[in-house]
């Protein structure tokens, strides 16, 4: 965080979806696209703890003795982040809210600073197609450019596009018995998120099982009128 703290009402998009849905992949192609920063709530805790803010100090302590982030600091940690200049075009959240309670709170920060969520984007997915989604995926130990071995390959093997790195990572809980459990703790926690924010109106479903490219252009007309 640079330290340059600006007001923003700026647009607020939620990304939904299960384990391997694409979120992270199309977080990034928006940034690209429309000048959006992607806010994942790991990257969020690391770089509030790199920094040393208040926040960022409680979760370090949280951490360091095992325990999980209460939503107190994380909303604390989000609502340092979104006062961040580099926000002033708007934001896409991937990976929080992961709960209604975190919904709710999310909702009470952003009316603090007469900010909305101005969409809410369901990724839907076919639960049984994803095992084979999530263990082929891998990204860039350089740059964290999420690739799959089937449906988004890098277009040198071993060499990340973007970056040019060769470190390639996997994560070892993809496989089809973490995947199943990781699918069941979302439909359990997360799903329920579909209709808290199509409660408000501001829901949109996506099919996500096609080619990266085809979900991109139906994210497109959603993120075009949410941003205007």
């Amino acid at each position: 965080m640079d330290g340059s703290k600006t007001p923003v009402t700026a647009p607020v998009l939620i990304l939904l979806g299960p384990p391997g849905a694409g979120k992270g992949t199309q977080a990034r192609m928006l940034e690209d696209r429309h000048g959006l920063v992607q806010l994942s709530t790991g990257d969020l805790l690391r770089a509030a703890v790199a920094a040393g803010t208040p926040a960022g100090q409680r979760a370090k302590a949280v951490m360091e003795a095992g325990d999980l982030v209460s939503d107190e600091i994380v909303i604390a940690i989000l609502s340092d982040r979104l006062a961040d200049a580099d926000c002033v075009r708007g934001v896409i959240l991937d990976g929080f809210p992961r709960t209604t309670v975190q919904a709710e709170a999310l909702d009470a920060l952003l009316q603090a600073t007469s900010q909305r969520i101005n969409a809410a984007i369901s990724l839907e997915v076919d639960d049984a197609a994803m095992v084979d989604r999530i263990s082929g995926r891998f990204t860039c130990g350089g740059c964290g450019e999420g690739y799959h071995d089937t449906f988004k390959p890098t277009a040198k093997p071993g060499v990340c596009d973007h970056c040019g790195s060769t470190e390639m990572k996997r994560r070892a809980d993809d496989n089809a018995e973490t995947v199943a459990q990781r699918l069941a703790a979302y439909h359990a926690q997360t799903a329920p998120l579909i209709d808290y924010y199509a409660g408000q109106g501001a829901l949109s479903r996506i099919p996500a099982m096609g080619a990266i490219d085809e979900i991109a252009t139906a994210l497109e007309s959603v993120v075009a009128q949410a941003t205007a």
